[in-house]
């Protein structure tokens, strides 16, 4: 197994730029994972693991499969420089990005939309969700957070790994998915219906957005139909993602 010890390692100085620099990971289609779970979710996909990076006083659990895939142990020196959690488990992988083809797009029949949605614990929490719910992919527009940030990827447990997330103009997805008889429904206080009351459908994209200023108003007009969670106690609104784990599992199950 190849070791690394210092710092200055230009293989170290690319892993620390791909944590920090948004700008990097977008150029190169890579980042880094941190933790035994999110570590044995990604070696499921072999194929987008660049490497796996150990610590020597940590170990590869004997019932993962890592052949072919590259290894390399690193000191405690190292470790602290790539770990961003405070207890750090002292295993990381550089894994690439999910690549989608646009034949693959057009199959995607339950989407979720996500518009301007700035935390990534928020984001995260989200991916999660619609891969619990089954949902095909998630679109995240302009102003949402980074997917492959440390804290998304942390809040979203692997789900990275089993289902689409790309970038997208949210109006140029709304406006395909109308094309394809997908229904759209947009998230508003205002003329809204409750999502209980909503006619469910095998096929249909769910367009969440920022939790202070909603959905921009250009794609509210050209949503088919905008749908709400009724407060019933003394709350002003729902955190995004607890709002949007109830809306996906009320349009999905029938």
């Amino acid at each position: 197994m190849k070791r690394i010890e210092s710092p200055q390692n230009s293989l170290v100085k690319h892993w620390k730029k791909l944590l920090s620099v948004r700008k990097e990971r977008d150029k190169t289609g890579e980042f880094i994972i941190e933790g035994f779970h999110l570590v044995e979710e990604a070696i499921k996909q072999k194929e987008n693991v660049l490497t796996i990076m150990i610590s020597d006083t940590s170990e590869i659990p004997v019932n993962w499969d890592v052949e072919n895939i590259e290894m390399v142990e690193i000191n405690d020196v190292i470790k602290k420089e790539l770990a961003e959690t405070e207890h750090t488990q002292g295993i990381f992988a550089h894994c690439k990005q999910q690549t989608v083809v646009d034949q693959e797009q057009t199959n995607w029949s339950r989407l979720l939309l996500i518009d301007a949605v700035q935390d990534p614990g928020n984001i995260g929490t989200m991916i999660r969700t619609a891969d619990a719910a089954g949902i095909d992919a998630v679109i995240l527009g302009k102003g949402s957070a980074d997917a492959y940030n440390s804290k998304t990827l942390r809040s979203a447990q692997g789900s990275h790994f089993h289902i689409p997330v790309v970038k997208g103009d949210l109006h140029d997805w709304v406006d395909q998915l109308k094309n394809r008889q997908v229904p759209v429904f947009g998230t508003a206080f205002e003329n809204s219906t409750p999502f209980n009351a909503v006619k469910k459908g095998d096929t249909f994209a769910l367009i969440v957005g920022n939790e202070g200023s909603g959905i921009h108003a250009e794609l509210l007009q050209k949503t088919d139909q905008n749908i709400i969670v009724p407060l019933l106690g003394q709350a002003e609104s729902l955190n995004v993602a607890v709002a949007t784990g109830i809306l996906l599992y009320g349009l999905t199950l029938k």
